[in-house]
């Protein structure tokens, strides 16, 4: 297996208030730079807050001027950057939560979340990809975003385009943490792939933040979980054949 470092950015989101979440992002990115890592994986609309009735104000495209900082730090830092954003639906209308991906190349691409809660469709419109695929150190790697993870057909779908690692970003609550967790934990079993759940440090969008991040191997082994809130990187790397976690703590 080749060497590869990941981590999940348990990190807050300001309602509403892109550049400061933004700097907030900058934080992690800097954790995460020198911890080495080569993948960082944000929560749900981590650059807005899950804002839902406000999310058309929010949108934001990969080149907007707003999130240059964290683009040319993918760059500088060599590192794949994903961040959950507000974004342009398919169709005209609705915006769609997305997770924004920048590359350490330059170039840009998005994921639109396949599966929406009850509720979420009076705000936002699904996407229409179940598997978003993209390689990193000869990993294949599936983003999923949230409901997406409660939808087993997605896993699926990832797997069969090759997937070795399915990476989370969600916002989910303590009652909601058992079932969603175990539903991660069983499809890193089912199809072979290490997955990565990258949750909220606070409450957004008036739901409390279960934290606790984590990792499974592919034989479904928890390898790392962060306690509970709290700002952290959450950082997995098998650079000893098998993989391996830690907790960093980020000061902001």
């Amino acid at each position: 297996m080749t060497t590869i470092r990941i981590a999940a950015a348990q990190s807050p989101s300001v309602p509403m208030d892109i550049e400061a979440n933004v700097q907030l992002h900058l934080k992690f990115i800097a954790s995460a730079r020198q911890a080495n890592v080569d993948i960082l994986a944000f929560p749900e609309l981590s650059v807005c807050g899950y804002e839902l009735p406000h999310l058309s104000a929010c949108v934001v495209a990969p080149d907007d001027v707003l999130l240059a900082p964290i683009q040319a730090m993918a760059v500088e830092a060599g590192m794949t950057i994903i961040v959950g954003a507000a974004v342009a639906g398919e169709k005209a209308g609705l915006p769609s939560i997305g997770s924004i991906v920048y590359s350490p190349g330059g170039a840009t691409s998005i994921y639109r979340k396949r599966y929406l809660h009850p509720g979420e469709e009076q705000f936002v419109q699904a996407g229409t990809i179940d598997a978003f695929r993209l390689h990193e150190n000869g990993h294949a790697f599936s983003l999923a975003i949230c409901a997406d993870t409660t939808h087993r057909a997605h896993a699926v779908a990832a797997a069969a385009e090759g997937a070795s690692l399915y990476l989370a970003s969600v916002l989910i609550s303590e009652n909601g943490y058992a079932l969603d967790s175990s539903l991660l934990r069983q499809y890193s079993v089912d199809f072979k792939m290490g997955v990565l759940l990258a949750n909220h440090a606070a409450p957004s969008g008036g739901f409390a933040s279960a934290g606790r991040s984590a990792f499974w191997d592919s034989d479904g082994e928890l390898v790392v979980a962060a306690d509970g809130p709290g700002n952290c990187l959450v950082v997995i790397d098998n650079e000893a054949g098998r993989w391996e976690g830690g907790i960093v703590e980020v000061d902001i």
